[in-house]
């Protein structure tokens, strides 16, 4: 090689070195501090790419297993309402089957008939007020009008929980709307409106299963008839049934259709509830694996870049050395001169 003064062909190699190792060396440190591998798109553009989709879908896993456990509430308060009126239309029950055997005077029958009465109120109050952030839970009428839903905040296909990333039916679990079926003393006692003609007196025309029996009239007259008597609603009294009438016996097996409703409304709760359980399980598990995969794909290895960073700064301090006697070379020149 020449001996030159314009050109230093070694401190522009010591030069580059030096730069190189410089890079290496801030690369080193960024990675450190970060906790990242990946950077910028530029220190790996394929696994940039896949980290921002797997930060987005772990983002939406945590809003799934949110949705699942707000599901999995709605449930829990629609079985513990459902308790509620279990637990009223069983004490309705027992009062009926003591009407029904025939050794109570017209003054029992209508202290039953009274009591019957403020528990028939309740059940339908309890129905009409149990919701969930806006959403009627006993309230929905099946077969109804838009117009009688309106305000139930559901449509007929009931409530779909998106417990997954996608659109698809396999991210979401559907609660079918007869879980939120109307659960009024009408919802409850509509097998009542196929009793048809075989039945007479005063209490038939009003023991059918229309939203006649939500009125303070129907709930009279269908506790007159749980307690063996009559109501006139025109008088606003109860009078002893005679002959042939709509009465306590009859009403036992309306009685039990409306408990096995509601009992066949908290077993399909219960399996709703199994469904989403299994979905915040299942979500905790792909959360888990994309977050490893994750972290195998963008976290720093800082065993393997403290040793990285240790060579570049040993390398930076070598090519400083040399260039700065790399520098000094053409000062050789002038011994020749």
């Amino acid at each position: 090689m020449a001996l030159t003064i314009n050109t230093n062909i070694s401190s522009l190699i010591a030069q580059r070195n030096f730069d190189s190792a410089t890079n290496a060396l801030n690369l080193s440190i960024e990675r450190m501090t970060t906790g990242y591998k990946i950077n910028h798109a530029s220190d790996n553009a394929a696994g940039y790419s896949i980290s921002n989709m797997w930060v987005t879908q772990l983002g939406s896993l945590d809003v799934a297993a949110d949705n699942a456990a707000t599901g999995a509430d709605l449930l829990s308060t629609a079985e513990e309402t459902y308790g509620l009126l279990t637990s009223h239309l069983q004490r309705v029950r027992d009062l009926t089957e003591q009407a029904a055997n025939g050794t109570y005077g017209s003054q029992s029958l209508k202290a039953i008939q009274s009591e019957i009465y403020a528990r028939l109120q309740e059940v339908t109050r309890i129905a009409a007020n149990s919701e969930f952030n806006g959403i009627k839970l006993m309230s929905y009428i099946e077969g109804g009008t838009e117009e009688e839903n309106k305000d139930v905040g559901m449509t007929s296909n009931g409530i779909n929980l998106q417990v997954g990333l996608y659109a698809n039916e396999y991210s979401r679990i559907n609660l079918d709307v007869s879980l939120f079926s109307n659960a009024s003393v009408s919802g409850l006692f509509a097998s009542m409106a196929n009793i048809g003609t075989q039945l007479t007196g005063a209490n038939a025309s009003y023991v059918q299963g229309t939203t006649k029996l939500n009125s303070d009239e129907g709930m009279q007259t269908l506790a007159a008839a749980c307690a063996g008597l009559i109501y006139d609603a025109d008088e606003e009294k109860l009078y002893l049934q005679t002959g042939a009438t709509f009465g306590a016996k009859e009403m036992l097996d309306f009685l039990d259709d409306a408990i096995d409703d509601i009992s066949s409304r908290v077993t399909a709760i219960g399996a709703a509830q199994n469904r989403v359980s299994s979905a915040v399980s299942a979500l905790d598990v792909q959360s888990q694996n994309l977050t490893s995969s994750l972290s195998t794909l963008r976290d720093t290895d800082i065993a393997e870049e403290s040793s990285n960073f240790i060579q570049a700064q040993i390398l930076q301090q070598a090519s400083a050395t040399l260039l700065s006697t790399a520098n000094q070379l053409p000062s050789v020149a002038l011994n020749l001169i």
